[in-house]
């Protein structure tokens, strides 16, 4: 994919990106001051939000071990993020060497990043690609070349869909993401939601979100993230706060008074 065809791929270190908050929340330090003071307001606001993105990425790795473990060798991450320990290929291809990544996200500094990064590795991609656009997304040569779709993939969609408003039709995107893969494969998702927090705490975390090239964060609650598992059955236990995620688990109802993210991973039948 030609990048000078994208003039969107414009790095401006003013606005606020939700992939470099991201990092900031993990420690990382590719992020710019824009980011550290968006994040900052979350973190005020809301101070668990370091604990619940870190074992976001311990979701991450387990529920890729997980698919690894049950001969998923393809993988796609959408809204990847930048580049930090644990990537899905790193987990992936510790499991299984032959196991192929796609990355797909729309932040130029990710795509810069993580093409950096994987240069040398034969087996993954870097894609620019939409969310909201799912059926390009997935016919795209690059995710074609990699990925076959008569064979079982692991698909993840973490910490991204509550950037996708309601008007949007969130529910409609992942079916349509689910569409092509084969029975076998896994959708795996965490959400935020807003638990008991007060309205004043919410309105400082979106007015944050509001300042990214994203916009607005959308929480939403069980009943809402459950319905993007249609047409999957979930494993492990369930859907349940990000930190209590494991595939041995017994199913169980998740305290819905901390703020956080939902998690679940679902078998696609």
């Amino acid at each position: 994919m030609n990048d000078e065809h994208h003039p969107e791929w414009v790095i401006d270190p003013e606005t606020p990106s939700v992939a470099r908050m991201y990092d900031y929340y993990l420690g990382g330090k590719d992020n710019f001051a824009a980011d550290r003071r968006a994040a900052d307001q979350v973190v005020a606001a809301m101070p668990n939000v370091l604990e619940f993105t870190r074992a976001n990425r311990r979701l991450l790795s387990r529920a890729v071990t997980m698919m690894a473990g049950r001969g998923v060798r393809q993988f796609i991450d959408i809204g990847s993020g930048l580049p930090t320990r644990e990537n899905v290929h790193e987990v992936a291809q510790r499991a299984a060497p032959d196991a192929r990544v796609v990355y797909v996200d729309n932040d130029p500094i990710v795509l810069v990043h993580a093409r950096a990064l994987l240069a040398d590795n034969p087996l993954t991609a870097v894609v620019q690609g939409d969310l909201r656009e799912p059926e390009s997304l997935m016919n795209d040569p690059e995710v074609r070349a990699r990925i076959d779709f008569d064979r079982p993939v692991g698909l993840l969609l973490l910490a991204i869909l509550h950037f996708v408003p309601d008007e949007d039709r969130p529910a409609e995107i992942v079916a349509k993401l689910r569409k092509p893969l084969a029975p076998g494969s896994f959708l795996a998702i965490s959400h935020g939601h807003r638990g008991e927090v007060g309205q004043a705490v919410e309105d400082q975390v979106r007015s944050a979100y509001g300042r990214t090239g994203a916009g607005d964060i959308i929480p939403r609650g069980i009943d809402e993230v459950m319905g993007f598992f249609e047409g999957t059955e979930l494993v492990g236990p369930g859907l349940v706060q990000v930190a209590d995620w494991r595939p041995d688990a017994e199913p169980f109802v998740p305290d819905m008074s901390r703020p956080g993210f939902l998690a679940g991973v679902g078998e696609v039948v």
